[in-house]
């Protein structure tokens, strides 16, 4: 610098002096002999010199600036409170880190578990330079999304990550596949897969196992998730958990037991997430031996007992008929959620042991466990079907007074019911009419059954009526109405209601019967004759009806909805499916065991009535699950006392 200020005329009198001093008048190539080492010398050190200050001012900067940006994670990382992050969003700005991609990426995974996404949207998409926005920051942001009830921003963020050119990278399909899932949108998940394909995701284990849980999430999904589970070249314990609990997921237990059988085969260990999903579809078959056996099962094999799995074991014994074990394994639990308390308090109500059900509640409040809306819906479920009108009641004051919890439709049906069970209809139907929600269809079908059975027809069938014309294609509208014309003997009516259903195409739901023999499933359906042991079946059905009217049972016609004689109707009775799997329980099972059946529908009157008389002409105790509770029939007795 002080060089290049010297005028030019003094510059060439110092190259003067230079050649002075060399005798062959080679100022330069003299100088550069006789000078340069040395100041090749000192120059180069002052460079070197320099450099080595200049790099460690630089590495020193470097550093100091990763030990902030580590600062600022750290501080992201430990966040819990929204005031601390608006400290933070601060803090960023200030540093000039709105354009680091892993602070930004941290920012949103802290805003995410506060439930504040939208905030840190606000910093995220303040950069003016997209080129900061990688596949870890928009996964982030979807993944967010995708664990949240704004499951449409998750297909958005996904389709912006797209459209910024950035390809997504295995971890973000996961979550892309989790939103669709939630949205049960099939033809979205399809787009989605075929993306995954074109991007090359479609063989890792991660991503199958997410598109395996998508289409069993999606209506009309569950055979493209089988087609993809069959064809996996490999598979882990989760692909079957995934598909077994798909299958359990949609009441196609049947298929989740059947594929629990192939996954003992396959030599692939279950855990207690798959244990949960097969506990659940034995609840739902009502498979009591299976349940018992899968439970010596986590035993055996020392499957972690969580308390979630805890709860499905006990779930399972009381909606599959032994309640005391269900009792019996939560008097043995260390821990209890509200879900452990519940589920038993439910399974006390199906059972109709409602003063039990109370007992159990209020022990539940002593232990300061504070109820839930469920376990109202099970309290008063209990307090219906064992006639606690009062009780019931008062539970219900006190649950919107005392733990101020928001009745909903459930609730209110389940005290139309126990009122309408009680025979207070007029008081049930005081009770809709000052429902602060409209009632919905089951509430109107439980008022117009409690109409049929306590006399009030003409309340009924003005009821039926108005839902035939509100739901012109329900079946059990039009069921209800001809019920209720039986009820009058007004078979003229009744059979006009048949031949509307005939017209409008509308079919009766057929009443199924399933019952567990040697840890096989066997359902049988009215008119089906597909049975191996038909022909025995229909001989014992015989046997039976000869028996029982021996011992002074009379078949109730009035239950058969068809317009043929008296003796056709008898016939028709003896073949509904909860007889024919008791006569194939006679036939199969060991004299004096129990026979265990569940039913798809409520159990008519006529079954209901035949199975007392079949439990003490066999000397068998019959328990039989319909769609709202248990049954135990033993002795020519119910435990319902004839009240459901």
């Amino acid at each position: 610098m002080e060089s290049s200020a010297i005028p030019s005329k003094r510059r060439r009198s110092v190259g003067n002096a230079y050649a002075s001093l060399s005798p062959r008048g080679e100022p330069l190539n003299h100088f550069k002999k006789m000078r340069f080492p040395y100041v090749k010398a000192r120059f180069l050190h002052t460079i070197n010199a320099s450099k080595l200050k200049t790099t460690t001012l630089h590495n020193q900067s470097n550093t100091s600036q990763i030990a902030v940006e580590k600062s600022c994670l750290d501080l992201l990382q430990a966040c819990n409170t929204f005031p601390k992050l608006a400290q933070l969003h601060t803090h960023i700005i200030k540093l000039g880190f709105q354009n680091n991609p892993l602070v930004l990426t941290k920012f949103t995974s802290a805003s995410s578990n506060l439930d504040a996404i939208p905030y840190a949207m606000s910093l995220v998409f303040s950069v003016e330079d997209a080129h900061v926005y990688d596949a870890f920051l928009f996964s982030t942001i979807i993944r967010a999304y995708a664990d949240s009830q704004s499951k449409y921003n998750a297909i958005f963020y996904y389709n912006l990550m797209l459209g910024y050119g950035i390809s997504p990278n295995k971890y973000a399909f996961p979550f892309v596949l989790k939103a669709c899932a939630g949205l049960r949108d099939l033809n979205l998940g399809k787009a989605v897969h075929g993306t995954l394909v074109k991007f090359g995701f479609n063989d890792d284990i991660f991503v199958q196992n997410t598109m395996v849980h998508m289409y069993c999430c999606c209506s009309g999904g569950v055979e493209f998730a089988r087609k993809l589970f069959d064809e996996m070249p490999k598979s882990d314990p989760v692909t079957w958990t995934v598909m077994i609990g798909g299958y359990a997921r949609l009441g196609q237990s049947a298929d989740a037991v059947t594929l629990f059988r192939k996954m003992q085969i396959a030599g692939v260990c279950p855990d207690e997430v798959t244990m949960i999903s097969i506990l659940s579809a034995c609840t739902d078959l009502g498979a009591l031996e299976l349940g018992k056996w899968i439970e010596s099962y986590i035993e055996k094999e020392r499957v972690l007992k969580t308390v979630e799995l805890c709860n499905a074991i006990i779930d399972m014994f009381a909606k599959c008929g032994d309640v005391d074990k269900a009792l019996g394994l939560f008097r043995s639990m260390s821990e209890r959620t509200i879900v452990s308390w519940t589920s038993v308090i439910v399974g006390l109500a199906m059972h109709g042991r409602g003063l039990e059900a109370v007992s159990l509640f209020e022990e539940m409040k002593e232990s300061r466990i504070v109820p839930e809306d469920i376990a109202f819906i099970g309290l008063l479920s209990a307090c219906s079907h064992s006639g606690l009108v009062e009780k019931g009641k008062q539970y219900f004051s006190e649950m919107t007074k005392q733990y101020g919890i928001v009745p909903k439709i459930e609730h209110y049906g389940c005290m139309v019911d126990l009122l309408s069970r009680a025979g207070l209809v007029a008081e049930a139907l005081q009770f809709v009419e000052r429902m602060p929600i409209e009632p919905n269809p089951i509430i109107w079908r439980t008022l117009i059954s409690a109409c049929r059975v306590h006399g009030d027809l003409k309340l009924g069938e003005s009821i039926s009526k108005q839902l035939i014309r509100n739901e012109p294609m329900h079946e059990s509208n039009y069921v209800l109405l001809s019920n209720i014309y039986g009820k009058m003997l007004d078979w003229e009516k009744k059979s006009k209601i048949r031949a509307a259903m005939g017209k409008k195409g509308i079919q009766k739901i057929p009443g199924s019967t399933m019952i567990e023999v040697d840890n096989e499933i066997h359902e049988f359906i009215v008119g089906d004759k597909s049975h191996d042991q038909y022909n025995e079946i229909i001989e014992m059905v015989n046997e039976m009806g000869r028996e029982m009217k021996k011992a002074g049972y009379i078949p109730t016609t009035t239950e058969v909805l068809l317009d043929i004689d008296e003796e056709d109707k008898e016939v028709a009775l003896s073949r509904h499916s909860e007889k024919l799997a008791i006569a194939f329980a006679l036939l199969n099972t060991p004299p004096g065991s129990p026979i265990r059946i569940a039913k798809n529908l409520r159990v008519c009157g006529d079954c209901h009535s035949a199975s007392k008389f079949i439990s003490k002409i066999y000397s068998r105790e019959i328990v039989m699950r319909d769609r709202s509770r248990f049954h135990h029939f033993r002795d020519g007795q119910c435990s319902c006392r004839d009240f459901w």
